[in-house]
């Protein structure tokens, strides 16, 4: 079953956000060049931090919602695993949090989130995705994982 609030939430902190943000900044800055760094700055606040830190709450209040709706698993015998991985998905979001107010946290927060999204989209990728929420979770996993890989490699 399609979860239409989600796919929202995940294209409004994946998509929307970084890019508004990038531009309103790039905007107040007067800047006539857009700079990586700069949508970075923002993608790592709102791809990894707000979206693995909503996550990591929801995972640990709701283990269920994770369960049945990415993951097609009925039983209630994964919600430990899925709270333990809420609370990996708190720390790696407050990171990305943080990282907005120290900057130098942003390559410590693309490596680690960077990982983190490439392996979970390539479990996605590998057990072949049984609805509409995991086989959006696997793009933006991968997109995600994409645009962080880029931003590692040019701030080492």
């Amino acid at each position: 079953m399609t979860n239409k609030i989600y796919i929202f939430s995940v294209s409004l902190l994946t998509f929307f956000l970084p890019v508004v943000c990038f531009f309103i900044e790039a905007i107040r800055n007067g800047s006539t060049f857009l700079s990586f760094d700069l949508f970075g700055k923002w993608f790592i606040f709102f791809a990894v931090g707000f979206r693995l830190f909503i996550a990591g709450i929801k995972q640990i209040k709701d283990p269920g919602f994770t369960a049945k709706h990415i993951f097609q698993i009925q039983t209630e015998e994964s919600f430990p695993i899925v709270r333990e991985l809420g609370f990996a998905n708190l720390c790696f979001g407050l990171i990305g949090i943080v990282s907005l107010f120290l900057p130098q946290w942003r390559i410590v927060s693309a490596f680690g989130s960077g990982l983190y999204y490439g392996i979970a989209g390539l479990q996605h990728l590998i057990k072949k995705p049984a609805g509409t929420n995991e086989k959006f979770a696997l793009a933006t996993d991968l997109i995600i994982f994409g645009i962080l890989l880029l931003y590692f490699v040019k701030s080492i």
